[in-house]
């Protein structure tokens, strides 16, 4: 019967993959080592050489060929000379090292400590030596620029001073460096020698003593002996004798010797010392929890999770670049100038600057004319233009010139699609990047919600409102994981934002007793906004255990595992409420809607929660002082008067916008004109089903409970599941004879919900009396020991 045939297992991919890189390396390093050599030789005659590169009957002599004639060119004479010659090198060791996994070759470390010098020696070479292969173009050229500025003497100074501070911040060379290291070799000792040089001393007066000792016998030493000996020489040998009241002396074959002071007894007992502990600090348990776990992820609650493609938005014909119209630009100036010229009115220079819906014309008066003069003729301008919107900025921030911006005939639209896949948002290092649009330069503008901190938006019927919306919502649902942003949306018309209920169990957070994440009983929008307080106070709470300031810094410390979660703590995700029609909540609610919202605009931005508020009224009564001061970051679509336009960004402006999307954006400072991106319905619904469809959390994100002063009722009160702490509580409430939540949550440190739980069961016990609006409760129980017989009868029933 045959013998089985051993069959070896085949080695693991990734072995396979570190062979071929190592092999790959290795030659790619050979290669160019052979080819910079044999060019440093023959590179000369090879130059002409390569203008024939393909012909066969040109045949180069470096040792490579063509190819190695044409890497030496590449590397030596056009680029760094002589030093290339460290490329090759650390190809080769770092293939060697690689295939064979020698750890004492580190080509990474090389590479480090060799990197001041792929620089500085070129352009030293070309400093001291004019002949090409030497340093390269890269030291010719870097020498005849600087030579121009600084001079050949300054240059010189430069090259010395940047090695010398080369020398004192890598390699720690420093004048008391120097010094020491010198009066030790004027002493003849090195580093090791000077430690001895007091028991050196003194061998000759301990000479004569030394001859008399009996020659002593050697044992092993103790570790402890070693320890408490370790700055001697390594050549010093360790010698203990048997011999009491001897001194301790040091002989001339540098032996150490030691007495032994005094006998043991052998009725002594043992002494045991115990090792002292360090404690363990934060910091150090933080570091080794990272170290063993990594930081804390928030994204691995949905590892899966994949942000939708670009190729759900629509890309539109017009969309990618801006139209020039010649002959428009030649008309709109030349009346330009006509319409001035006819009021006195010289222009030194015109300049014209293209966006997707509005073409800036800068001018430049002549000296001597007033501003307001031109500013006065805003509608002249536009008569003899044709043109609805007209908007004159004098002068332009920033600028020795007057703007006057001009609707295009035919405007181009800006998609989504186009600013999102912009490298300005993709590379956007931001908390809550926003992409509005496009600036009248047609250069994308980014925005950061987390700096603004809040928004208010304001534009008439049919202007932009909803779209803009849908913009700021598409922005940030592309750029954040649903762990780490959560949207409160609130929709008094009931149709704008319905399709965001897709994506309810990722990114949306409502109350807890609610079924529609997506609000639009203006009732339930007081409980949403008081709730939102609650979490602002919870938050502000967990920042001042955690010693930060902002949300960021408390996220950044709980992902380096220095907040522990049994003490409360957890990673808090950005907020973002959105108001779509704010006139109609403070229609229907009034003062219960403009204090929390007022509250929240002061307060919450430090614990991440923003506010985006819009409206298609903006009138005095709609957004009054306390809201403005709270909104310095402000966007206005067209709106109907000037009136409007002051009330929502303090100046005139945003009535001579043409619509459909155009407008200004302002953070307290300067106004921005942009091109809101257009995302449609269509576009929204494909987002919201892609993410919707992909795996969520269970629910939506939880807001605290808030109960209002009409709502729970002592009648809905189970006794028998009464709260743990519920004698206590009835025990504080009497003995202070004051019934509040806000006592119970200060004496038992609760939350504010289980709190006012516990003052319902209070209630429903007969212990306290029914709400009465502001003040505290009525306390019905007088006595301990009319309390003790309640609790006995509650807990024996």
């Amino acid at each position: 019967m045959d013998e089985p045939k051993m069959i070896s297992p085949k080695p693991p991919r990734k072995n396979v993959l570190k062979t071929i890189s190592g092999v790959v390396f290795l030659a790619l390093g050979i290669i160019l080592l052979i080819s910079f050599v044999s060019y440093i030789f023959h590179g000369h005659n090879d130059q002409s050489q390569l203008a024939d590169f393909w012909s066969r009957e040109v045949v180069a002599e470096n040792v490579l060929g063509k190819l190695g004639a044409y890497l030496g060119e590449l590397f030596i004479y056009h680029g760094v000379g002589i030093t290339a010659v460290f490329l090759p090198i650390f190809f080769i060791l770092l293939g060697i090292k690689i295939l064979f996994k020698f750890k004492q070759i580190k080509p990474f470390k090389l590479l480090y400590n060799c990197l001041f010098f792929l620089i500085w020696t070129p352009i030293f070479l070309g400093f001291v030596s004019k002949i090409g292969i030497l340093h390269g173009v890269m030291g010719f050229e870097i020498n005849d620029y600087m030579n121009t500025f600084i001079g050949k003497i300054g240059m010189g100074i430069l090259l010395g001073m940047s090695l010398i501070l080369y020398m004192v911040i890598n390699w720690r060379i420093t004048p008391e460096k120097l010094a020491s290291s010198v009066q030790r070799k004027s002493k003849g000792l090195d580093e090791d020698d000077e430690n001895l040089e007091p028991e050196i001393k003194t061998e000759k007066q301990t000479e004569a003593s030394i001859s008399e000792i009996p020659k002593p016998k050697k044992i092993t030493p103790d570790p402890i002996e070693e320890l408490s000996l370790d700055n001697l020489n390594p050549k010093t040998e360790l010698i203990i004798t048997d011999f009491p009241e001897e001194k301790k002396t040091i002989s001339p074959s540098n032996e150490l010797i030691i007495e032994n002071i005094s006998t043991k007894d052998e009725d002594d007992l043992e002494l045991t010392v115990e090792k002292i502990k360090q404690e363990d600090t934060v910091e150090k348990i933080s570091a080794n929890l990272v170290e063993k776990h990594g930081e804390y992820d928030p994204t691995l609650d949905l590892p899966g999770f994949k942000f939708p493609p670009l190729d759900l938005l629509r890309k539109y014909d017009s969309g990618e670049n801006v139209t020039i119209n010649q002959q428009e630009l030649e008309r709109n100036k030349n009346r330009i100038i006509e319409t001035l010229a006819n009021y006195g009115i010289g222009i030194s220079q015109i300049k014209a600057t293209i966006g997707p819906t509005v073409t800036l014309y800068e001018i430049v008066p002549e000296a001597g004319v007033r501003i307001s003069k031109i500013k006065n003729l805003e509608d002249d301008i536009a008569l003899s233009l044709s043109a609805l919107g007209i908007r004159i900025i004098a002068p332009i921030p920033g600028k020795g010139t007057i703007g006057i911006e001009v609707p295009n005939s035919h405007p181009t639209m800006v998609s989504m699609r186009s600013v999102i896949a912009s490298q300005k948002f993709q590379t956007a290092k931001m908390e809550l990047p926003i992409a509005f649009g496009k600036t009248i330069s047609n250069e994308t503008f980014v925005a950061d919600l987390a700096k603004m901190p809040h928004l208010l938006m304001a534009g008439a019927t049919g202007q932009g409102k909803s779209v803009g919306l849908n913009a700021i919502i598409t922005s940030l649902l592309y750029k954040k994981h649903p762990s780490e942003l959560k949207f409160v949306m609130v929709d008094p018309k009931k149709v704008e934002l319905t399709l965001y209920s897709k994506i309810e169990r990722h990114y949306l957070a409502k109350l807890p007793d609610s079924d529609d994440a997506i609000i639009t009983d203006n009732k339930k929008v007081i409980n949403t906004l008081n709730s939102l307080c609650i979490e602002m106070d919870d938050r502000y709470e967990l920042l001042k255990n955690a010693y930060v300031r902002n949300l960021k810094e408390y996220n950044e410390k709980f992902k380096q595992r220095k907040l522990n979660p049994e003490n409360g703590h957890r990673y808090l995700p950005y907020i973002v409420l959105i108001v779509d029609e704010f006139a109609d909540l403070i229609m229907t609610a009034g003062k219960e809607v403009e204090m929390p919202i007022a509250r929240l605009a002061q307060l919450a931005r430090a614990v991440g929660i923003h506010l985006i508020i819009a409206t298609q009224r903006p009138s005095v009564n709609v957004i009054t002082g306390t809201i403005k001061a709270n909104f310095p970051a402000r966007v206005a679509f067209r709106v109907t008067s000037k009136i409007d336009s002051r009330t929502i960004l303090d100046s005139s402006g945003a009535d001579q916008l043409i619509g459909k999307g155009d407008m200004l954006f302002t953070t307290g400072n300067e106004l921005v004109r942009l091109q809101c991106a257009f995302v449609d319905t269509p576009e929204v619904d494909e987002i919201t089903e892609y993410i919707g469809s992909q795996k969520g959390y269970p629910d939506a994100f939880l807001l605290p409970e808030y109960v209002g002063e009409d709502g729970g009722s002592a009648m809905d009160i189970d006794l028998n599941d009464r709260d743990s702490l519920f004698d206590d509580a009835a025990r504080i409430v009497v003995m202070s004879q004051q019934g509040s939540a806000s006592l119970l949550q200060r004496k038992l440190k609760l939350g504010y919900n289980r709190a006012g739980r516990l003052i319902d069961q209070l209630e429903a016990a007969g212990i306290v009396g029914p709400f009465e609006g502001s003040k505290a409760r009525q306390v019905l129980i007088m006595d301990d020991m009319s309390l003790e017989q309640l609790l006995n009868n509650l807990n024996q029933n």
